[in-house]
């Protein structure tokens, strides 16, 4: 899956050694940052699927939350949809990385659509554990952002045992029906901090309360918040590449900034960056979140080197070898 490395930033005054260096301008490059393996394998599943059954081939929502993947598949033929109500009788359509509920599944059935799951493999393993609690009686704390499509899955497959925590703000307002049968469960692309806060206040209110039986936030997350954790001490500016609606995008910024980075930005594409951000500027770290193909990045890249940032140190935390296998019928696409 990973694995954790020391992080060697290379450079004196470091953030092991205690200080910003002053000079010249620099990147400092987050590494791991970009695809992880469940979006890497979603958009091969829709880029196989296609290959298999030509256009046009329907997915419901986006497949990853990426601005830049979503029109680029569009302009292959990809129509997005909301829900499978809208996909014509007997067509083509792909889940999306983030799960659905059984309902959604139903409405694919009733339709004669020839589904295709391309749901990562991290999030099914939180659906399996909801229905193993759920066909246990326990109430089943779910942590994560309202609205969220994995969030709407999860939640779809024990609604009658399932309770939305939307943050620590939200602990007070959670009742249970028995405190020796509570179990948390989480999105997997929140901020490890916060969902950590979040459990704590949970564990306040019902002492009981159990864990999940492995970590729901996913490796990929988790790694790219401890790289940026290593190096925000030593930026000025974290430019973190990444769509408005990735939360593990936005998670990104909000670590950068409790790290210590005197500044922090969302941004898709190099276009996007306000070149008065770079006002005073020495030292800018980049990422991107895990749904961002490295294309991306490289653009930001050479946008920074246009302006003097052309010394680029990467600060590397852990090495990801992961690799998820495709949808059974596609599986002999891939080479």
């Amino acid at each position: 899956m990973s694995t954790a490395v020391p992080v060697e930033l290379g450079i004196t005054g470091s953030a092991a050694s205690g200080g910003r260096r002053p000079g010249g301008h620099r990147v400092l490059l987050a590494e791991p940052r970009g695809y992880c393996a469940g979006v890497d394998r979603a958009v091969e599943t829709v880029e196989k699927t296609l290959e298999r059954y030509g256009a046009p081939v329907y997915v419901r929502k986006e497949i990853v939350h990426n601005r830049h993947v979503v029109e680029t598949l569009a302009d292959r033929g990809v129509i997005f949809v909301d829900e499978a109500d809208e996909v014509p009788e007997g067509s083509v359509l792909v889940f999306s990385a983030h799960g659905v509920s059984p309902a959604v599944r139903d409405s694919a059935a009733e339709r004669n659509l020839h589904a295709i799951d391309a749901t990562c493999p991290l999030v099914t393993k939180v659906h399996q554990e909801a229905k193993r609690f759920a066909r246990d009686d326990y109430d089943i704390l779910l942590i994560g952002h309202e609205g969220h499509e994995e969030v709407e899955g999860t939640a779809g497959e024990a609604p009658d045992h399932v309770q939305l925590v939307d943050g620590p703000a939200a602990v007070d307002s959670v009742t249970v029906r028995d405190e020796s049968k509570v179990i948390w469960l989480s999105q997997t692309t929140l901020s490890v901090d916060e969902t950590m806060e979040t459990v704590a206040r949970l564990r306040d209110r019902f002492p009981s309360l159990q864990d999940p039986p492995s970590d729901d936030i996913c490796y990929a997350t988790q790694n790219r918040q401890v790289a940026v954790k290593a190096m925000a001490p030593e930026c000025d500016l974290v430019i973190v590449v990444g769509s408005k609606n990735s939360s593990n995008s936005v998670r990104l910024v909000e670590v950068a900034l409790a790290a210590g980075a005197d500044a922090a930005y969302l941004v898709d594409y190099a276009r996007d960056v306000d070149p008065a951000w770079l006002d005073g500027v020495r030292t800018v770290g980049v990422t991107s979140g895990a749904s961002v193909p490295e294309v991306l990045v490289r653009g930001l890249l050479d946008w920074l080197a246009e302006r003097g940032y052309s010394d680029v140190q990467p600060v590397t935390t852990a090495n990801e070898t992961l690799v998820f296998a495709l949808p059974r019928e596609l599986r002999s696409a891939r080479t």
